[in-house]
């Protein structure tokens, strides 16, 4: 997720003779960010773009994180809104007729997830806390009885707006409904199941983003749909060993090919269980368009050219829906 930029801290240089002493260094970086935090959206995302990247967007764009940007900018389209609110995203994925994890409880207040456990809820062995308007890795992998005083930290801050629908203009979080929300969690007990995160452009699977232990020793590896290979690299994630296509690889190129068949661009996410392909979520501003491939320069290209935009009227124009 993107952050702001800071000045490095280093400590106050000492002045000799007469003159003012150098501004501390904690007010000169107080003073970026508020300076940072007053320019518009579309001047923020402009600078950490060059930041990235090492020049700023193109009004006319041309690769797959200029064309994150653009959406995000000015793509308002409803279709948005319900991809970021996982309930109703869920909603989709049972309509195209891929199963995802069960709904346990909704709400606002994790005290009234205590209260309905001990009235009878039943939560199973293992179970997952997450917001429901929020992405980033907001995730807490429950056990057992739910502690409402230990969830309640854990969550602080999860019902709020976040960091980077503020200041990076991520719109369609914004406006997804701000619930709790518990559901099982799939895989067999201590099992952490293999993430595959498919993006898909113009109805069609291009890429399968492969991710392996996403909470302790996360590597990652990304494949074309036919199972090559890439030497593509991401901060933060080892790559992975290849491996094998899965068994299930049509199935699962199917279920996202038929989650995104009416789409632009959505990258869909998935899992493998025994019982067959079973929903994640939708993503429609992967990596805040900061992130992915900003080493790899010929694969951000290549996705922004398979990438068709809706016409400028088109997004600019759609009602944006009530928020729920």
């Amino acid at each position: 997720m993107a952050t702001e930029p800071g000045l490095e801290r280093r400590p106050p240089h000492e002045v000799s003779g007469p003159g003012p002493a150098t501004r501390p260094p904690h007010l000169l970086a107080a003073l970026s960010r508020t300076i940072w935090r007053s320019l518009p959206v579309a001047a923020r995302r402009s600078l950490r773009h060059r930041q990235v990247y090492g020049r700023f967007p193109r009004r006319d764009p041309r690769t797959f994180n200029e064309k994150v940007h653009w959406r995000m900018l000015h793509d308002r389209r409803p279709r948005l809104v319900t991809a970021c609110d996982k309930l109703a995203a869920k909603e989709l994925a049972v309509a195209a007729g891929v199963l995802p994890a069960r709904t346990l409880w909704t709400g606002t207040d994790v005290a009234d997830l205590a209260d309905a456990h001990r009235a009878g809820l039943d939560l199973g062995e293992r179970w997952v806390l997450k917001p429901n308007h929020r992405g980033g890795g907001l995730v807490h992998l429950g056990a057992g009885r739910p502690d409402p005083a230990r969830l309640a930290e854990l969550a602080r801050g999860w019902l709020d707006p976040s960091s980077d629908e503020l200041r990076m203009g991520e719109w369609a979080y914004s406006r997804a409904r701000r619930l709790l929300l518990v559901e099982e969690r799939l895989g067999a007990p201590e099992e952490v199941l293999t993430d595959y995160k498919v993006h898909v452009v113009g109805g069609e699977p291009a890429l399968v983003q492969v991710h392996h232990g996403r909470f302790g020793d996360h590597r990652l590896r990304y494949y074309r749909p036919d199972w090559t290979p890439t030497d593509v690299t991401v901060r933060g994630a080892a790559p992975a060993p290849l491996e094998p296509a899965p068994d299930r690889l049509a199935e699962l190129l199917d279920a996202a090919a038929r989650l995104g068949r009416t789409w632009d661009y959505v990258r869909v996410d998935l899992y493998l269980v025994p019982e067959g392909v079973r929903f994640g979520e939708l993503t429609v501003y992967p990596g805040s368009g900061l992130t992915d491939f900003t080493r790899d320069a010929w694969l951000d290209r290549e996705l922004g050219a398979r990438w068709v935009l809706p016409h400028d009227a088109v997004a600019a124009s759609t009602a944006s829906p009530r928020r729920g």
